[in-house]
Protein backbone atom coordinates (compact mmCIF):
# COMPACT_ATOMS: atom_id res chain seq x y z
CA UNK A 1 0.00 0.00 0.00
CA UNK A 2 2.78 2.46 0.94
CA UNK A 3 4.54 1.75 -2.39
CA UNK A 4 1.36 2.63 -4.28
CA UNK A 5 0.97 5.93 -2.39
CA UNK A 6 4.63 6.76 -2.93
CA UNK A 7 4.36 5.87 -6.62
CA UNK A 8 1.26 8.07 -7.03
CA UNK A 9 2.95 10.96 -5.24
CA UNK A 10 6.04 10.63 -7.44
CA UNK A 11 3.94 10.51 -10.61
CA UNK A 12 1.95 13.58 -9.50
CA UNK A 13 5.12 15.50 -8.65
CA UNK A 14 6.68 14.57 -12.01
CA UNK A 15 3.54 15.80 -13.78
CA UNK A 16 3.73 19.06 -11.83
CA UNK A 17 7.39 19.48 -12.77
CA UNK A 18 6.59 19.00 -16.46
CA UNK A 19 3.77 21.54 -16.28
CA UNK A 20 5.97 23.93 -14.31
CA UNK A 21 8.85 23.72 -16.78
CA UNK A 22 6.47 24.20 -19.71
CA UNK A 23 5.16 27.44 -18.15
CA UNK A 24 8.68 28.67 -17.39
CA UNK A 25 9.68 28.01 -21.01
CA UNK A 26 6.69 30.07 -22.22
CA UNK A 27 7.63 32.91 -19.88
CA UNK A 28 11.29 32.70 -20.91
CA UNK A 29 10.35 32.73 -24.59
CA UNK A 30 8.54 36.06 -24.13
CA UNK A 31 11.41 37.43 -22.01
CA UNK A 32 13.97 36.55 -24.73
CA UNK A 33 11.81 38.04 -27.48
CA UNK A 34 11.48 41.26 -25.49
CA UNK A 35 15.24 41.25 -24.89
CA UNK A 36 15.69 41.13 -28.67
CA UNK A 37 13.18 43.97 -29.15
CA UNK A 38 14.15 46.24 -26.25
CA UNK A 39 17.50 45.00 -24.99
CA UNK A 40 17.75 44.82 -21.23
CA UNK A 41 16.32 48.27 -20.57
CA UNK A 42 14.83 46.83 -17.36
CA UNK A 43 18.35 46.94 -15.88
CA UNK A 44 17.71 50.58 -14.87
CA UNK A 45 14.78 49.56 -12.64
CA UNK A 46 15.25 49.78 -8.91
CA UNK A 47 13.65 47.17 -6.69
CA UNK A 48 10.69 49.40 -5.81
CA UNK A 49 9.97 49.95 -9.51
CA UNK A 50 9.89 46.20 -10.13
CA UNK A 51 7.60 45.78 -7.12
CA UNK A 52 5.31 48.44 -8.57
CA UNK A 53 5.25 46.75 -11.99
CA UNK A 54 4.20 43.46 -10.41
CA UNK A 55 1.75 45.31 -8.15
CA UNK A 56 -0.13 46.95 -11.02
CA UNK A 57 -0.37 43.61 -12.83
CA UNK A 58 -1.72 41.86 -9.73
CA UNK A 59 -4.14 44.73 -9.04
CA UNK A 60 -5.42 44.56 -12.62
CA UNK A 61 -6.02 40.82 -12.31
CA UNK A 62 -7.86 41.37 -9.04
CA UNK A 63 -9.94 44.15 -10.57
CA UNK A 64 -10.97 41.89 -13.47
CA UNK A 65 -11.72 39.04 -11.05
CA UNK A 66 -13.95 41.28 -8.93
CA UNK A 67 -15.77 43.13 -11.71
CA UNK A 68 -15.83 40.43 -14.36
CA UNK A 69 -14.99 42.85 -17.16
CA UNK A 70 -12.02 44.51 -18.79
CA UNK A 71 -11.52 47.22 -21.41
CA UNK A 72 -8.11 46.30 -22.82
CA UNK A 73 -7.30 43.01 -24.48
CA UNK A 74 -4.32 41.90 -22.37
CA UNK A 75 -5.44 38.67 -20.75
CA UNK A 76 -5.14 37.61 -17.14
CA UNK A 77 -2.77 34.93 -18.41
CA UNK A 78 -0.46 37.54 -19.96
CA UNK A 79 -0.47 39.47 -16.67
CA UNK A 80 0.61 36.35 -14.75
CA UNK A 81 3.39 35.82 -17.30
CA UNK A 82 4.46 39.41 -16.68
CA UNK A 83 4.44 38.78 -12.93
CA UNK A 84 6.67 35.72 -13.37
CA UNK A 85 9.08 37.58 -15.64
CA UNK A 86 9.30 40.69 -13.45
CA UNK A 87 9.86 38.41 -10.44
CA UNK A 88 12.79 36.78 -12.18
CA UNK A 89 14.06 40.19 -13.26
CA UNK A 90 14.00 41.21 -9.57
CA UNK A 91 16.14 38.20 -8.68
CA UNK A 92 18.53 38.99 -11.54
CA UNK A 93 18.82 42.60 -10.42
CA UNK A 94 19.56 41.50 -6.85
CA UNK A 95 22.38 39.29 -8.10
CA UNK A 96 24.07 41.87 -10.35
CA UNK A 97 26.17 44.65 -8.87
CA UNK A 98 24.75 48.16 -9.14
CA UNK A 99 27.75 49.33 -11.12
CA UNK A 100 27.48 46.50 -13.67
CA UNK A 101 26.71 47.33 -17.27
CA UNK A 102 23.14 48.17 -18.11
CA UNK A 103 22.95 46.28 -21.38
CA UNK A 104 23.27 42.51 -21.33
CA UNK A 105 23.51 40.51 -24.53
CA UNK A 106 20.50 38.33 -25.33
CA UNK A 107 22.47 35.14 -24.63
CA UNK A 108 23.71 36.45 -21.28
CA UNK A 109 20.23 37.70 -20.35
CA UNK A 110 18.78 34.28 -21.22
CA UNK A 111 21.45 32.38 -19.31
CA UNK A 112 20.93 34.38 -16.12
CA UNK A 113 17.14 34.03 -16.50
CA UNK A 114 17.54 30.26 -16.74
CA UNK A 115 19.80 30.23 -13.66
CA UNK A 116 17.31 32.19 -11.55
CA UNK A 117 14.35 30.17 -12.86
CA UNK A 118 16.16 26.96 -11.88
CA UNK A 119 16.78 28.29 -8.36
CA UNK A 120 13.07 29.11 -8.00
CA UNK A 121 12.13 25.69 -9.42
CA UNK A 122 14.35 24.00 -6.83
CA UNK A 123 12.57 25.94 -4.09
CA UNK A 124 9.19 24.93 -5.54
CA UNK A 125 10.18 21.26 -5.49
CA UNK A 126 11.20 21.47 -1.84
CA UNK A 127 8.05 23.30 -0.78
CA UNK A 128 5.83 21.15 -2.97
CA UNK A 129 7.25 18.07 -1.26
CA UNK A 130 6.53 19.46 2.19
CA UNK A 131 3.13 21.00 1.39
CA UNK A 132 1.90 18.08 -0.70
CA UNK A 133 0.74 20.16 -3.66
CA UNK A 134 -1.74 22.11 -1.54
CA UNK A 135 -1.60 24.88 -4.18
CA UNK A 136 -3.71 22.68 -6.48
CA UNK A 137 -6.68 23.29 -4.17
CA UNK A 138 -6.19 27.06 -4.14
CA UNK A 139 -8.13 29.57 -6.21
CA UNK A 140 -6.74 32.01 -8.74
CA UNK A 141 -8.01 34.75 -6.42
CA UNK A 142 -5.86 33.39 -3.58
CA UNK A 143 -2.74 33.43 -5.76
CA UNK A 144 -3.36 37.10 -6.57
CA UNK A 145 -3.99 37.96 -2.92
CA UNK A 146 -0.83 36.16 -1.83
CA UNK A 147 1.19 37.95 -4.52
CA UNK A 148 -0.15 41.27 -3.22
CA UNK A 149 0.76 40.29 0.37
CA UNK A 150 4.31 39.39 -0.70
CA UNK A 151 4.62 42.73 -2.52
CA UNK A 152 3.51 44.64 0.57
CA UNK A 153 6.05 42.68 2.62
CA UNK A 154 8.80 43.61 0.15
CA UNK A 155 7.77 47.28 0.36
CA UNK A 156 8.06 47.08 4.15
CA UNK A 157 11.47 45.42 3.90
CA UNK A 158 12.58 48.23 1.57
CA UNK A 159 11.27 50.78 4.09
CA UNK A 160 13.41 48.97 6.69
CA UNK A 161 16.52 49.45 4.50
CA UNK A 162 16.39 45.82 3.40
CA UNK A 163 16.63 44.47 6.94
CA UNK A 164 14.41 41.88 8.60
CA UNK A 165 14.49 40.60 12.17
CA UNK A 166 12.93 37.15 11.86
CA UNK A 167 11.37 37.13 8.40
CA UNK A 168 12.48 36.00 4.96
CA UNK A 169 14.22 38.56 2.81
CA UNK A 170 13.16 40.11 -0.46
CA UNK A 171 14.54 37.33 -2.68
CA UNK A 172 12.47 34.69 -0.86
CA UNK A 173 9.35 36.80 -1.32
CA UNK A 174 10.07 37.32 -5.03
CA UNK A 175 10.61 33.56 -5.40
CA UNK A 176 7.22 32.89 -3.82
CA UNK A 177 5.60 35.48 -6.14
CA UNK A 178 7.11 33.72 -9.15
CA UNK A 179 5.85 30.34 -7.97
CA UNK A 180 2.34 31.67 -7.28
CA UNK A 181 2.28 33.10 -10.80
CA UNK A 182 3.41 29.81 -12.29
CA UNK A 183 0.88 27.84 -10.24
CA UNK A 184 -1.89 30.16 -11.45
CA UNK A 185 -0.77 29.63 -15.06
CA UNK A 186 -0.68 25.85 -14.60
CA UNK A 187 -4.23 25.88 -13.21
CA UNK A 188 -5.44 28.14 -16.03
CA UNK A 189 -4.09 25.63 -18.55
CA UNK A 190 -5.86 22.66 -16.98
Amino acid sequence: MQDTISSNTTARMNHTLQQYQSIVNRCKDLYVKKAKDYGTSWRVLRTISIVDQIYIKACRIRQIQETGNQKIEDSIESEFIGIVNYGIIALIQASIKDDAKTELGVEEAQAIYEQKAKEVEDLMLQKNHDYGEAWRDMSQESFVDLILVKLLRIKQILANDGQTIVSEGMEANFSDIINYGIFALIKMGE
